[in-house]
């Protein structure tokens, strides 16, 4: 009758820890993916002309741009190296996509400012950079 009792008592215990257990993998799972969805590694500007802007994928829609930074070599009069930067632009920030293709069409300088996540995903954009807003320049 003793290993009864403590049999029972046993399986008793064994579920609770594993529901404690299932309950805190659960949620340092949510607190993981909150952190890497949400989270901001780097927040900054580039400056330079908005090369594209587009709309791509097969399952998850997502806009995606291009623009040249002009970078200037140390000797003077040399001309500007060209070098490119992706980045994406949050689907719901229809104000920004369509800024950013009047800059485009236009091909004029601007200062665009952007976000770094810590993680990408499929359905959010290509690349961890997200274009905020854009900022015309002067010249």
């Amino acid at each position: 009758m003793q290993t009864e009792n403590f049999g029972e008592r046993f399986k008793r215990t064994s579920k609770k820890v594993m529901k404690r257990i299932l309950l805190l993998l659960l949620i340092i799972g949510i607190a993981t993916f909150s952190f890497l969805y949400w989270g901001t590694l780097e927040d900054g500007y580039m400056a330079g002309k908005i090369l594209r802007v587009s709309k791509k994928g097969v399952m998850f829609k997502t806009y995606e741009g291009k623009i040249n930074l002009e970078t200037f070599g140390a000797l003077k009069g040399a001309s500007p190296i060209a070098e490119s930067f992706d980045f994406s632009v949050e689907k719901d920030n229809e104000e920004l996509i369509r800024e950013l293709e009047a800059v485009a069409l236009s091909g004029e300088r601007v200062n665009l400012h952007f976000i770094k996540r810590y993680a990408r995903f499929p359905w959010r954009g290509d690349t961890k950079y997200f274009a905020t807003r854009v900022e015309r320049t002067k010249e």
